[in-house]
């Protein structure tokens, strides 16, 4: 079984920031433009392929 750690190993970006966009995507059922559109309103400058992937 993998830790936390080992799940956001080489990632561009904050787990905090990684597990909110899975977060609202799933609960809110946004789509990855939206989620785009929501982490911009905060601040953080990604592309809807980042999230995707």
């Amino acid at each position: 079984m993998l830790c936390i750690d080992e799940l956001f190993e080489g990632r561009h970006f904050d787990q905090e920031i990684v597990v909110l966009c899975v977060r609202c995507y799933l609960r809110l059922t946004l789509s990855f433009r939206d989620l785009v559109e929501m982490m911009a309103k905060r601040g953080i400058d990604l592309a809807h392929t980042t999230i995707m992937r």
